[in-house]
This record gives structure tokens, sequence and C-alpha cells, in this order.
């Protein structure tokens, strides 16, 4: 009589229809657990909506488990049955479904497009398998999962096609990798995802291979307070070369062999009239509102002042045309759905543009090459300098004569003779008389005594090349 009167309430009860055998039936909800089941009970109601078969013997799930559509079934749970099978084409009939729980069986490999057609689904539980081959399309079209649990399994491979652009799973807020057989993760392409993301992905009893890059991805959660990484923190372990025992990955900074340093949280680098993003990359993912402050403490809400600083819909703060004084720590105020939070990021403005340094390097090295030609062409001008005139090769001449001046140096480089009034080299070539190097004049013969004006008035000439001319600015008088 109870079953009669729950199936006249029922949505589309009817007298004719009757609760399976072995199974507890209440409205629309259908019990089937611990009945030592080894396929799907038949037939099933079209207005179940939650359908309990754990802990029976139900090893292979075909696609004629459900011949007709159960447009009402949202819930599927089948966990402890040694469920080694699922066909491709299983859950054709049943589109909405939003949880479905296969964990606890033998699943070894998840097929191509094996949920595609589930496209409303939100849970997903594939824990304590033996999965250890994930196929790329597997989880293609769940564009409403949220929930992805494939822990304690043997995944040896992340599977960051999950993750990356968030294009396969856009609505992913957690993903169970946790005691896998995963050996390394990509902490580039990790750290790079929305901390609400990280604050999801639990990687703890796997043995992962130490480096300091896994130490400050984990570092920077764990002072985040992201709940996958404080919450296991004695579970995230590593291990090093040469070693067996794994150790804590958190107790990686400072010691030997890797000796890892903490890395800031957000410190990003800039030239002079560049534009940059800051974003406020917060652990809440329903953020009601958040504003920035700038490191002159101005409060930023929107386009300020000029617009070379604007709020964008993210959230992320754009800065245009940086100058020095915008360098500085920024906060990003973030009024979450449960608490607010608090984001700093540091900015570093180089004092030159982008490529400053290229511009620097090229003058420095054509400053170098000037003074090395400048160099060179002095050396030349010394050392290989032609005639100043076409006679300043010929043979050796006999020295010219000179006067008695005190101003007839042979220092000097400039010819004391009353006739040496810059006449051209031909000139001097008539007269057996051409002028040398440094201006000395040189003869083409032996010099005519000067004229006698007394007995006293007659000089020697002096040997204009002897060490006692060169060293004396007046000629020695016999």
């Amino acid at each position: 009589s109870l079953l009669l009167a729950l199936s006249l309430l029922s949505p589309g009860g009817s007298a004719g229809w009757s609760c399976p055998p072995r199974c507890v039936c209440a409205s629309n909800l259908l019990s089937c657990s611990q009945a030592n089941l080894s396929m799907v009970p038949a037939p099933l109601p079209r207005f179940t909506a939650v359908l309990d078969l754990s802990h029976n013997n139900v090893t292979r799930l075909r696609a004629d488990w459900a011949p007709a559509r159960l447009p009402h079934l949202h819930a599927l749970l089948l966990s402890h049955n040694g469920l080694a099978f699922v066909s491709t084409e299983a859950f054709t009939h049943v589109p909405r479904l939003r949880h479905l729980d296969l964990s606890s069986n033998r699943l070894r490999t998840l097929d191509e497009n094996l949920f595609s057609d589930l496209g409303e689904l939100e849970v997903l539980l594939l824990y304590n398998n033996e999965i250890t081959t994930v196929d790329r399309t597997a989880f293609e079209n769940l564009g409403r999962l949220r929930k992805l649990y494939l822990g304690q399994n043997r995944i040896a491979r992340f599977p960051l096609e999950l993750l990356r652009e968030g294009t396969r799973l856009p609505q992913l807020a957690l993903l169970d990798l946790s005691a896998n057989r995963l050996r390394a993760v990509p902490t580039g392409e990790l750290q790079a995802l929305p901390a609400w993301l990280r604050d999801r992905l639990y990687l703890h009893n796997n043995p992962l291979a130490c480096d300091c890059l896994l130490f400050q991805l984990l570092d920077r959660g764990h002072r985040r307070h992201l709940s996958a990484v404080v919450d296991f923190q004695d579970e995230l372990r590593c291990v090093l070369p040469g070693t067996l025992a794994p150790i804590k990955i958190l107790a990686l900074a400072g010691q030997q062999p890797l000796n890892c340093s903490k890395a800031q949280e957000a410190v990003l680098e800039a030239h002079l009239g560049d534009s940059v993003t800051l974003g406020c990359d917060s652990r809440w993912q329903g953020v009601r509102s958040r504003h920035w402050v700038t490191p002159g403490g101005e409060r930023v809400l929107g386009e300020g002042g000029n617009g070379s600083v604007v709020l964008l819909a993210n959230g992320s703060l754009q800065l245009q045309a940086l100058r020095p004084e915008d360098a500085g720590t920024y906060a990003c105020w973030v009024a979450g759905p449960l608490l607010n939070e608090t984001l700093y990021v540091e900015l570093l403005v180089h004092n030159f543009t982008l490529h400053g340094p290229h511009d620097t390097l090229n003058t420095a090295y054509t400053t170098l090459v000037g003074c090395i030609l400048s160099v060179v062409l002095v050396l030349i001008y010394l050392y290989l300098t032609p005639c100043r005139c076409c006679c300043c090769r010929g043979s050796e001449k006999p020295p010219a004569p000179r006067n008695d001046s005190i101003n007839s140096s042979v220092l000097s480089t400039t010819p004391n003779h009353a006739g040496g009034t810059g006449e051209p080299c031909g000139s001097h070539m008539a007269s057996s008389a051409g002028t040398g190097q440094n201006g000395r004049f040189k003869g083409g013969g032996t010099p005519p005594p000067p004229t006698r004006q007394g007995p006293k008035a007659q000089r020697k000439v002096s040997d204009p090349d002897s060490v006692s001319s060169v060293f004396s600015d007046t000629p020695i008088v016999v």
C-alpha cells in the first residue's frame, strides 16, 4: 500500500507501475544499493531523477542499460561495482545528467568522447580506479563541468589540456589529481592559472621530483592560503635525486642540494613608455566588487586622470605610458562572497625605454670606433705624412746658411731666411735651395761666405747638424 501511494504521488505515477525488485523507491528516487545486482534493473520509470546502483556487481555498462530516454535523471551512482567497461554510447539517453559517480571501480582507460553526450554534467567522480590513460577528447562538450575527481588512480601524465586556456572545461573549479603517479607538473603554466582554480588543484601524494619551480609554485599558494596547499601541506612531498624517502616540498627553502629561494608574490618589470596590466588574481571566484590603490594612495575606481590609469572589466589595472613615478606597490582590494582579500603587486619601472640598452651599446661602440680611427689618423699624420714639395726626397743637400739673429733657432718650424717669403718649390730648385722637413732650409751646395765688412764682422758659419747648434738658440761665434 505504501508503494502504491508513492506511485500515485509520483510525477508520472500510474496504477500499472511497480518498483523494480530489490530496490527502494521514494517518489522519483530509486535506491538499488547493495542489492547484489549484476545488471541495471529494467524497466526504469521515465520520471526517475536519482538512481543509486552503488555496491553491486555491474561490471559492464552497455549502451542498452537505459533503452528508453530518461529526461529527468540528473544523478547516477555506480560506485563500488567492479565496473571495468563503459560504452561510449552509454549516456545517450540521459542527456540531463548533472552528477555521475563512477568511483571505486576498475576502469583503466577513459576512451575518446566517453562523456561527450553529457553537456549538462557538473560533477564527475572517477577516483579510486585503475586509470592510466586519459584520452584528450574524453571530456569534450562538458561545458558545465565544475568538479572532476581523478585521485587515487595510476595517471603518470598531467592532463594539462583540461586546464589550458579554459576552452575545453570553461567552468572547471576543482581538479583532483592526488595519489597518482605524477613525477612532474607544468609549473609555469600552472602558475599562470587563476588563483581560484589553483585553490582547488590537488596534487598531494604524488611521487613528484623536487625542483625549485615546484617549491615556488606551492610556496606562493601557501602564502595565499590556497586550500589545496594549506590543507595538504604535509602530504605535498617530492623525491630528491639519488634518494628514496620523500621530503616535504615546502621544506626545500634554503636546504641543500637545491637551496631554493622564496619567490615574491607578484613582481612586474617594465620600461619607460610601456603599457602594462596588473592582474588582481583573487582566490574568490564570485567577486562582488574590487578597487585598486596606487603607490601614492590614490583610489582607482574607474578611468582615472588623463586616461593613463584604467580599471578593466575583469578587475585588472591598466597603466599606459609608464613614468618613473609609476613604480611602487599597488594594492587590489577584493570583496569576496565569504571574506575580503587584499592583493599586492610590485611594479618596477626601468629608467630607460625597451630599446635603451641596445641604443647605449650602439653609442658606446660608435664612440670606441671613432677613438680608434682618430688615433690611427694621428699616427699616419706623424709617421707617414708625404713630403710637402716635390724636392723633399731628393739627394741630401748641404745645410742652408743661417742668420745670426737670436730668433733663428734650429727648433723653430718657420725658416728665418730673409729670402724665404713662401716661394714655390720650383724657385728653390732653381736656386739649388729647398725647404726640408720642420721648415729647415738645405742648400744645394756650400753656401757662399758672407760679405766682409771688417775684421770683426767675419763669422764662421755654424753647422746646423752639430750637437751644439741643436741645443742652442744662439749661434756659436769663433
